[in-house]
């Protein structure tokens, strides 16, 4: 896939967009480029390849095509579902976590500032929140609890369907945020009793800008929408819907479900493969839950080696010390600080994320040239 001199080790960042999704969406920027609310024929034709679109994201997550919302992506879609939700008998008592991504943080203290009460729960050094933790911090205040399926950071899985199961006893929606999550491992909110999810297309080889807001149907009648206008998508988020990034995130969530299980096992060995070689590595360790985690992600601490020197000295290989929200910061990961980790140590992780373009031959690569790069800035 990759025809350049880059080795991208970075796809929990982006992915690379699907040839097959291209191809299906080229069409859509001058032959079948009309509004799909307009009501002449050819409006009316796109407006259909729309909603095939959406039935494939929709079998995508097991939910229903009502209750897909189109966002510009992941991070609207957080918004929309925390600032979007009604305030209900009272309820201002929001439950989330400290290694949230910081789309749901920021927003959070946003909601600080609007008179919600925010309880942020702490994880253990393997990641995870403690669910007695968590049933403790649920009160008749509380209207939602907001827990991310896999931390963009570690890769850790928080157990979701334990969660939903405990905050529903409750009485409490489930908001999740998925991104890492859809189109990589089966999602069936139904099953998992999520309320809310976001997810975003660029995640798994669709194109960047879109991403949408699972509702349940139960849900819609207490959300607000946070984007006026014409009306559009039940008036819950208005304006002209974004055709050729709907054509292609509904390629790409056929092809997810069409090859996930195959990409998932190849990704795995390949991942296995890098980790298993770094950690031979004198002083290396891997931050986060060995087991609880997702097949393409692996967040490795090269104990006293500055991480933004290694990531400078790697040149064409692409990684990652930290979401790629905050990389223009050189503060320490919240996620990893969260995890009881010193800042040195912090300072000192690397996140690697495979994808299915990934090859053998470049995870060798990186290998041999990681190995020096360490031995050299130790030895500085």
């Amino acid at each position: 896939m990759m025809d350049n001199d880059f080795i991208y080790l970075d796809y929990n960042a982006t992915t690379p967009v699907d040839q097959r999704v291209v191809d299906v969406m080229l069409p859509y920027f001058n032959n079948l480029f009309a509004n799909s609310g307009s009501s002449h024929l050819l409006g009316l034709t796109v407006k259909e390849s729309v909603e095939q679109s959406t039935e494939q994201i929709a079998k995508l997550i097991s939910a229903n095509t009502k209750e897909i919302i189109y966002t510009s992506g992941a991070t609207e879609a957080v918004n929309l579902a925390l600032k979007g939700i009604e305030k209900k008998e009272g309820k201002n008592h929001i439950i989330t976590v400290k290694t949230e991504h910081k789309a749901v943080l920021d927003t959070c203290l946003h909601l600080e500032q609007q008179g919600f009460n925010i309880t942020y729960l702490n994880v253990g050094k393997d990641g995870l929140i403690n669910l007695d933790e968590l049933e403790k911090q649920i009160n008749d205040k509380t209207l939602m609890v907001c827990v991310m399926f896999v931390n963009n950071e570690t890769g850790v899985i928080q157990p979701i369907k334990e969660i939903a199961e405990i905050a529903r006893q409750k009485g409490c929606f489930v908001f999740c945020d998925a991104t890492q999550a859809v189109g990589k491992i089966p999602v069936n909110v139904k099953d998992f009793g999520i309320d809310l999810m976001a997810f975003s297309a660029h995640k798994f080889y669709g194109p960047k800008g879109v991403g949408a807001l699972y509702i349940s149907s139960e849900l819609k009648k207490n959300m607000n929408s946070q984007i006026h206008g014409g009306g559009q998508q039940f008036n819950l988020r208005s304006g002209t819907l974004n055709v050729l990034g709907i054509i292609g995130m509904g390629k790409a969530a056929e092809i997810a479900i069409e090859e996930m299980q195959k990409d998932a096992q190849y990704i795995k060995e390949l991942r296995d493969l890098l980790e298993n070689s770094l950690l031979k590595i004198p002083d290396t360790y891997i931050n986060g839950d060995k087991n609880n985690r997702i097949f393409n992600t692996t967040n490795i601490c090269f104990t006293g080696v500055n991480s933004e020197q290694m990531i400078l000295r790697l040149g064409n290989i692409c990684v990652s010390n930290g979401s790629a929200c905050n990389a223009i910061t050189s503060k320490p990961s919240h996620v990893l600080k969260a995890m009881g980790m010193n800042d040195l140590d912090a300072l000192s992780s690397i996140r690697f994320s495979l994808g299915k373009f990934t090859t053998q031959s470049e995870i060798e690569t990186a290998v041999e040239k990681i190995q020096k790069i360490v031995f050299q800035l130790r030895n500085v």
